[in-house]
């Protein structure tokens, strides 16, 4: 039986939301044009991504996500140009982001590459207040739905990398924009919620234990004004450059699954099982994530060996 989500939700968008408020991916390794800019371009193959996360399974009115994103670089320049499409779901919240990436990219020696990344978006934020169950049916505040409240946005990001190691810095919304309650009265200073600037840090590295199988640890961090620090460390084997299975653990949160196939050049599909760790555990069976990834290779320039990041 699922469970009521809709006081937690009230306790999200009322007042001003201080908490986390972008969305969350365990398999941030395979997405990372969507939290750095930088990162557009960089697999030097046209890259399309398409990612369906369900979080908190059984639990009524949890997050669910999909991500669609596409980067390439452009021929014979150091330019990279990517396309994100975020659509979220919270009880009755959705918002939809869409995000067009820049990334310049020189040479710093024989090995590493430093790119800068830019990024324009758009957020289309609607709330249905009907879905809510409301103990004061007569508050003002909850008597008109917000549709498609729009608030643009600018993000910023490096990232330094090479074959086998990378490192990346990145804010992908650095306005700090409100989403104003429409139902509020002129002396009010009531907003269902202010876009906080989340701060993203990326590391990863490359080791060949022999020559079938390759482990890559890397981790996340995210941080933002009022919400603890979050990390992500994450530990995968790429098997015969077609199998990856790793773990990850989600600090003071979770712990989670990861497999992957490598099933051609072009296509690659990944899936994830996050436990959770915290006393939400007992009113959820777990976040289920899935991926695919097609990319398109130069005729006279394929990637024999595919990358792991």
């Amino acid at each position: 039986m699922k469970k009521d989500f809709t006081l937690l939700v009230l306790m999200l968008l009322s007042g001003i939301s201080y908490a986390q408020q972008d969305a969350q991916y365990t398999q941030y390794m395979y997405n990372t044009v969507v939290v750095n800019p930088a990162y557009a371009g960089s697999r030097q193959a046209m890259s399309v991504f398409a990612l369906h996360r369900t979080q908190w399974v059984g639990l009524e009115g949890a997050p669910v996500t999909n991500t669609f994103s596409l980067h390439t670089p452009l021929r014979n320049t150091n330019l990279g140009l990517g396309l994100s499409i975020v659509n979220d779901k919270i009880g009755p919240s959705t918002e939809n982001n869409i995000a067009v990436d820049f990334s310049y990219t020189i040479p710093m020696s024989d090995k590493y590459k430093l790119s800068f990344g830019l990024n324009a978006s758009a957020d289309l934020l609607n709330v249905d207040y009907s879905k809510l169950t409301f103990y004061n049916s007569g508050d003002p505040r909850f008597q008109n739905n917000i549709d498609n409240k729009f608030s643009p946005n600018i993000g910023i990001g490096v990232y330094i990398h090479s074959d086998n190691t990378y490192f990346g810095l990145s804010a992908p919304n650095i306005l700090e924009t409100k989403h104003f309650d429409g139902a509020a009265n002129n002396n009010a200073s009531s907003f269902i919620e202010t876009q906080r600037i989340h701060y993203y840090f990326i590391a990863g590295h490359i080791f060949d234990l022999n020559e079938d199988v390759k482990f890559k640890p890397s981790m996340l961090a995210k941080m933002v004004q009022g919400a603890p620090l979050q990390v992500d460390l994450s530990g995968n084997f790429l098997i015969n450059q077609k199998f990856t299975a790793g773990l990850s653990y989600r600090w003071s949160a979770a712990v989670s699954g990861l497999v992957g196939f490598q099933i051609d050049d072009s296509w690659f599909v990944g899936y994830s099982y996050d436990f959770e760790t915290t006393k939400l555990a007992n009113y959820n069976s777990g976040s289920h994530e899935l991926f695919l990834r097609y990319e398109l290779f130069k005729k006279n320039n394929r990637i024999i060996s595919p990358r792991f990041f």
